[in-house]
């Protein structure tokens, strides 16, 4: 399958004749020329991003509507909140909780807000927000958090989780050499864990595997390889 990306040139996108394209906000903001010759050769451009998890619902029933697909639409969401809630029951007797930051963008010392969809994994896993005082930058699901405030915390955070994506690339090494940071409990005890974004940060149901794969960092007795399996396949039949 072609891949296709906002730098490209318009007549790519042109030359396999879509009907439909969709974007987000952020490119129609930034690459108004290409969706402006996208419009003028008659191609429906639709900017769409869902913020939380009740959005997400909405997006993929949108989503359905647009490719005829509205009964699928309507299973997945019904399945994936099915799995969710069978995973709440299990992640809601854990005693005690896992304390955990969550790290966003680590150049920037940013974390999540509490709406995210990263939150959302995290908090369905069974682990305990401690940036939930993170306030959102500029409308979006990311929140200003710094240095200075994390290490607040420094003796509570059990878990340390960071986002990995194509612009932001933390390792546990930059982590644990980060000025300060060996004051918190998780880089001394050697529980820092990296996730990808695509996982964590995208409205597509591979966010079910987000939340088996935190949970398998936070409590791995529970999240087993043998129970991460049995979720999957279980949600895959059942669709």
């Amino acid at each position: 399958m072609t891949g296709f990306s906002y730098h490209d040139d318009p007549e790519k996108f042109l030359a396999v004749r879509p009907d439909l394209v969709l974007i987000r906000p952020m490119i129609d903001r930034g690459y108004a020329a290409l969706v402006q010759r996208l419009e003028k050769s008659g191609v429906t451009v639709i900017s769409l991003q869902p913020g939380s998890i009740d959005e997400m619902f909405v997006y993929w029933r949108i989503l359905g509507v647009l490719a005829g697909k509205q009964e699928r639409a309507g299973y997945m969401v019904r399945q994936f909140k099915h799995a969710v809630s069978s995973l709440k029951k299990i992640t809601g007797n854990i005693y005690p909780k896992k304390k955990v930051y969550f790290e966003s963008i680590h150049k920037k010392m940013k974390t999540f807000t509490r709406d995210s969809m990263a939150i959302f994994a995290l908090e369905t896993a069974g682990g305990i927000n401690i940036g939930s005082d993170a306030l959102s930058s500029r409308g979006t699901n990311i929140a200003n958090y710094g240095k200075e405030r994390i290490l607040s915390h420094a003796s509570k955070i059990d878990v340390y989780l960071a986002q990995k994506g194509s612009m932001n690339q933390p390792t546990v090494e930059i982590i644990k050499a980060e000025s300060g940071f060996h004051l918190i409990r998780a880089v001394e005890e050697n529980q820092i864990f990296i996730i990808s974004e695509m996982i964590v940060s995208r409205p597509t149901p591979r966010l079910l595997n987000g939340i088996l794969e935190i949970g398998k960092n936070l409590y791995p007795d529970i999240f087993t390889r043998k129970f991460i399996e049995t979720t999957i396949t279980r949600t895959k039949v059942e669709n």
